[in-house]
């Protein structure tokens, strides 16, 4: 079969795959078990033509612009997942119900054709990668979405969970509650820095009272606190180390001789109003 004549099959597959495109839309959302809102509908129905179409799209077209077009739809299609609290099983099974459908047009329209073997497995072969391409984009964009949405919630929380009291015009406290890692370290520093430097506060205490385990890398990055803050013209005092915690500190030769230190905030404020 000459080349012109499989080029102009190939783009009469595609036209019979496009023009059914809303018609395939709808009937995979009656086809869907989940009840959604009409937003919800509505953004999904357009998402399912988009596929459609790059799908019908790919039987003619070149594949690298194929693959360029699914990273786009993939990416949109994952931010109105996330946005609208969707599992990523959502789009996986359009995407394989989309395989099944329009595998079915091609074979029919193959038979059509009279498609030799090796053109219709060449055809569908074609069309089977660009389908395991759709997966792939949508799986790796879901999951880098998906981690920075919970990386910046974390953050979020973090911040919550360290908050800075202003208790006079130049002193604030900083209280400390649970585990204290690197992440919630360099979060404690941020918001130390900023808060302090903002409120122009000449000293600021950390309180660890709240804090259960105090080991070498916890008191590394609580002396980093100090050191940044000392930078910018504020004085660190830290309170609510413990009995045992002195003796374990002592004990992994921890010092913070340099540093104020008090066994309550009420001793460490008494002490620098004075």
């Amino acid at each position: 079969m000459e080349t012109n004549q499989l080029e102009g099959q190939f783009k009469a597959i595609t036209h019979t795959i496009l023009k059914r495109k809303s018609e395939l839309a709808l009937q995979r959302e009656a086809a869907d078990e989940h009840v959604y809102s009409k937003t919800i509908t509505d953004s999904l129905t357009s998402w399912r033509e988009n596929l459609i179409d790059i799908y019908g799209q790919s039987i003619s077209k070149d594949h690298e612009e194929t693959i360029d077009r699914l990273k786009q739809w993939g990416g949109k299609l994952v931010d109105l997942l996330v946005e609208l609290e969707l599992p990523l099983d959502v789009a996986i099974q359009e995407v394989r119900f989309y395989r099944d459908t329009i595998g079915h047009i091609i074979k029919n329209e193959a038979q059509k054709y009279q498609f030799s073997l090796d053109v219709f497995y060449e055809v569908i072969s074609l069309f089977d990668a660009v389908v395991d391409e759709a997966v792939y984009w949508l799986s790796i964009s879901y999951t880098r979405s998906y981690t920075a949405k919970l990386m910046s919630a974390e953050y979020a929380m973090n911040e919550l969970a360290i908050p800075l009291v202003r208790v006079t015009q130049k002193i604030g406290v900083l209280p400390i509650v649970g585990d204290l890692d690197t992440k919630r370290a360099q979060v404690l520093m941020d918001r130390a820095l900023e808060q302090g430097t903002q409120h122009n506060l000449d000293s600021i205490i950390i309180d660890l009272s709240g804090v259960p385990i105090i080991d070498t890398m916890v008191a590394d990055q609580i002396y980093k606190v100090i050191s940044a803050l000392k930078l910018v013209g504020i004085e660190t005092t830290l309170t609510g180390i413990r009995p045992e915690i002195a003796q374990t500190m002592v004990g992994f030769g921890i010092k913070f001789n340099s540093i104020l230190t008090f066994s309550s905030l009420h001793q460490a404020l008494e002490y620098l109003r004075k």
